[in-house]
């Protein structure tokens, strides 16, 4: 479009503005030919910066890391600065080291990684336009790279049409954007003046109107104009002024129109550069010398202004050109293209052009076809797998063989995230079930792949339903076991309804009687029933197996610790969970790892960690696409909000978990999401609304969580508070059936004292007594305060001070570390109500308290001794990033140095 830009003052301050800070993305979306391009070159010529830069490609999109590939291929020599096995991850995916097991996140942060390296020797920018046709693992690496740009001096420019101009979903949803709109009149004439000096003024009153502001079109529509039209001849159609045909459209068919004139040679070599993007000019020339064309026959092309051609291949003018190329050429040509494109380009892509052109069934090719699949897979590109897969299936003579492969290219596309697609792909495999004989393991796996397809949709029973037809079908006794399991979990993890009950006693029933691996699913899935049911359920139904265990059986179990009160061993397997993720670097199953991890840390007493795990796992969550995950985080960091009386924050946080999670499915997050009510509402001693809620709760649809066995001690100081210990004494014999049964040294302390807020008081002291010794046998700051709290208060009403004052001292430091501010304040008052003066109470708070969430989860790392690297690679940051937070930390903590961090208590 040239180098100057008319009318867009307005947009230009908004790239300056972003260039000025040097850090941060920016999506500029709009119609075709509204100028995002002359946006971008107008950002590469102003900014201070190494420029990289890559347009997405309609024959690229099933090529995994296609775009990404082109973007980084300058720089690639400098991956070795990046942690090792995020450079192994990304070689992998360019195809330029040994395969590794893929995780297109990994890819990810490994891209974000090689930019801040990049930046540490001048500012990035990196351009990345048509990103509505990129690649789908290319577009997930840059976006999960530019949603982490804080500190850095890299800049991501995306330029993307609008979805009703591409016919496609660009994902950069949650990037700042920028809609360049319709030049003004007088900006409109300005740009056709300068591209078309010479028009005659009715001529040029006619091309402005017709434009309609549009840049291109104003540039490109004197280019359709006769020399008689262009000296004051009647302009004809497409220019009727009462023509309702878009403007991008008449731009479309001019450009056809000068493609159509070219000689037949012209055109071969238009064709072969839109059907397949060729950086190397050998290659190229290869595949036109087949159509009886070559390199020079592409001058009359660019004398026309159609396209570029240079050391890096063939530059369309725009990407209409592309568009209109591929329509002009008729059937026969395109065959033939692809044809000569096949004996011409690398394996991968070989493939995909003799599929291109055969006609019917070929076993051979749809061979080939899977193989590449495979080799896809190894590198993490799940969107194309997909892709290649069901043209596998398509050209499958077996039609068992096709049931196979659709099923595995539905399977893909739930990993890639395209859900639409996905549907569309199991359709296409039932369909083909219909008229073959799959075998049993392949409907097994159909069924699992439309399980997850409900589940996605909020629909967990019909999904239990599915993994019990699946179970059914399996002849793999793993797989069987595995899909048994997850039917029984997310059985239990519905909301109550009708067919809960009746759902799971199916997933109890279906596992054989026998040893091993059944008889471990077959405990659980019992335990999880009774829940169900409403019966009692104890720590001894859910049995630890001995042994390895299938992937999906490790997080269930990790779960069940719960109701085992095993808070230690659930950090303990969480934690192992989050680092055996990422070391493996499967960051899309990192958010329930860490949701295990968070609620371990929260058991444990470590609020702050969890806090931090909770913030962490939600941005990982919503960048990966896990909403259920992020609503379930977003309770449980409810509830450790509510422990501080932050009451807006807490509920937002509450409302935000029913939303993400829905309530009227999922019990998980609705339930933690009330838990954290109970929280504030106790903490801000509302003792009658935590009675109504609990009571409510175990009556409504959350109430076969095992989340609310740890209510019940809050429920019964609630009960003795109101001068209701009737009401308490309801719930201490169930708590005491499920504590003793644990043998937790941690549960039995909080039985102890919920015995002893009711018991008498010739026998109370005793009991809290015991109460704190068998804290002092497993350490748990938050549950210890609060026995100490109500201790002191009832040595002080027991007129014995001077005993309570300890008590009460201790419990009001470790709430101040807990930054459990309305607790702490509690534990004032009843020291001050001993004679003690704190006029002003001045609290022993976590210094950490000053800080952002992400400074302070740097800072809780970095304090034991991790490097910025290490860092980074547990929080997803690049290493500049972690030190941009350390740099902001240090003064609001009053340090100067890192070894100072150590003094700090946490």
């Amino acid at each position: 479009m040239g180098s100057k830009l008319f009318g867009r003052q307005g947009e230009q301050s908004v790239i300056d503005e972003l260039l000025r800070d040097l850090a941060g993305a920016l999506v500029i979306r709009g119609e075709a030919g509204v100028g995002k391009s002359a946006l971008l070159e107008y950002a590469a010529a102003t900014a201070p910066a190494r420029v990289l830069r890559v347009a997405g490609v309609e024959s690229e999109a099933d090529l995994p890391f296609a775009a990404l590939h082109r973007l980084l291929r300058p720089v690639l020599a400098q991956v070795e600065a990046v942690p090792r096995q995020q450079a192994n991850a990304l070689r992998a995916a360019l195809g330029l080291g040994d395969v590794v097991h893929g995780d297109r996140f990994l890819v990810g942060l490994a891209t974000l990684s090689l930019l801040v390296e990049l930046s540490t020797a001048s500012p990035v920018l990196c351009l990345v336009d048509d990103t509505q046709w990129l690649d789908g693992e290319s577009a997930d690496a840059l976006l999960f790279a530019a949603r982490r740009l804080h500190a850095e001096p890299v800049t991501i420019l995306f330029a993307a049409r609008n979805d009703s101009d591409s016919g496609d979903d660009c994902p950069a949803r949650d990037l700042p954007e920028l809609r360049p709109g319709c030049l003004d009149d007088e900006a409109a004439r300005t740009l056709l003046n300068d591209q078309a000096p010479d028009l005659p003024p009715a001529v040029r009153d006619q091309i402005v109107a017709q434009a309609m502001g549009n840049p291109l079109a104003l540039i490109e529509l004197p280019r359709m104009l006769t020399p008689e039209q262009r000296k004051g001849a009647p302009v004809l159609p497409p220019f009727s002024a009462g023509g309702a045909q878009p403007v991008t459209d008449r731009v479309l068919t001019g450009f056809r129109a000068r493609i159509s004139a070219l000689p037949e040679a012209a055109r071969s070599c238009l064709l072969v550069a839109a059907l397949e993007h060729i950086d190397e000019l050998d290659v190229l020339a290869r595949a036109i010398g087949l159509l009886g064309a070559s390199l020079e026959d592409f001058a009359v092309a660019e004398r026309a202004g159609l396209v570029g051609v240079g050391p890096d291949g063939v530059t369309f003018r725009h990407p209409l050109v592309r568009t209109a190329v591929l329509l002009v050429c008729d059937i026969a040509a395109r065959m033939a293209a692809h044809r000569a494109l096949a004996a011409a380009v690398d394996a991968d892509r070989r493939a995909w052009h003799l599929a291109a052109v055969a006609l019917q069934p070929d076993e051979e090719l749809a061979g080939q076809l899977e193989s590449l699949a495979l080799r896809a897979r190894q590198r993490g590109g799940q969107a194309a797998v997909s892709a290649t897969y069901a043209r596998a299936a398509e050209l499958s003579t077996d039609p068992g063989e096709a049931v196979r492969r659709w099923t595995a290219a539905a399977e893909a596309a739930t990993e890639a995230g395209l859900w639409q697609r996905a549907g569309e792909l199991v359709d296409r495999a039932r369909l083909q079930a219909e008229t073959a004989t799959p075998a049993g393991d392949v409907l097994a796996q159909l069924a699992y792949v439309r399980a997850k397809l409900e589940l996605q949709d909020d629909r967990p029973l019909a999904a239990v339903r599915l993994l019990h037809e699946g179970a059914e079908a399996a002849d793999d006794t793993l797989a069987r076991m595995s899909l048994i399991a997850l039917a029984g979990y997310y059985a239990w993890a519905s909301a109550a309804h009708p067919d809960q009950l009746a759902l799971s006693r199916r997933s109890e029933e279906m596992c054989a009687d026998g040893a091993g691996l059944s008889v471990i699913v077959r405990t659980a899935n019992r335990a999880l029933r009774l829940l169900v049911e409403g019966k009692p359920a104890t720590a001894a139904d859910f049995v630890i197996p001995a042994g390895p265990v299938p992937p999906e059986l490790r997080y269930l179990i990790a779960f069940q610790d719960l109701a085992r009160a095993g808070a230690s061993g659930m950090l303990d397997r969480a934690t192992g969970l989050v680092e055996e993720c990422r070391t493996e670097g499967r960051l899309g199953r990192m958010p329930q790892a860490m949701t295990l991890l968070t609620v371990a840390q929260l058991f444990s007493g470590r609020h702050g960690s969890a806090r931090d795990t909770a913030t962490a796992g939600m941005t990982l969550a919503s960048d990966v696409g896990q909403p259920m995950w992020r609503g379930y985080l977003a309770g449980v960091q409810a509830w450790l909000v509510a422990v501080t009386g932050a009451e807006a924050e807490c509920i937002t946080l509450a409302e935000r978990a029913i939303q993400d999670a829905d309530h009227r499915a999922w019990m998980p997050a609705a339930c933690w999401a009330e838990y954290a009510r109970v929280m504030l509402d106790l903490g801000l001693g509302r003792y009658e609304a935590v009675l109504d809620r609990v009571d409510q709760a175990m009556t409504g649809p959350t109430r076969h969580a095992f989340l609310w066995w740890y209510s019940w001690p809050d429920y019964i100081e609630a009960a003795v508070r109101l001068g209701d210990s009737r009401r308490g004494h309801d719930r201490l014999g169930p708590l005491a059936d499920w504590v003793e049964s644990t043998g937790q040294a941690a549960a039995l302390a909080i039985l102890y004292r919920a015995r002893a807020l009711l018991a008498p008081d010739s026998a109370a002291g005793g009991l809290f007594e015991r109460s704190l010794a068998l804290h002092a046998e497993h350490s748990q700051p938050f549950d210890e305060a609060r026995t100490r709290l109500v201790f002191g208060e009832w040595l002080r009403r027991n007129r014995r001070r001077a005993e309570a004052r300890p008590q009460l001292q201790a419990a009001m430091e470790s709430f101040d570390r807990l930054g459990a501010a309305i607790w702490s304040d509690r534990a004032a008052a009843e020291l001050r109500a001993t004679g003690l003066s704190l006029a002003d109470h001045s609290r022993v708070s976590d210094p950490l308290i000053v800080l952002t969430p992400q400074e302070l989860q740097v800072v809780r790392l970095a304090v034991t001794g991790a490097s910025n690297r290490e860092i980074g690679a547990q929080l997803f940051l690049s290493p500049r990033t972690v030190a941009f937070h350390l740099y902001k930390a240090f003064p609001k903590l009053g340090v100067t140095s890192r070894a100072e961090l150590a003094r700090l208590v946490f």
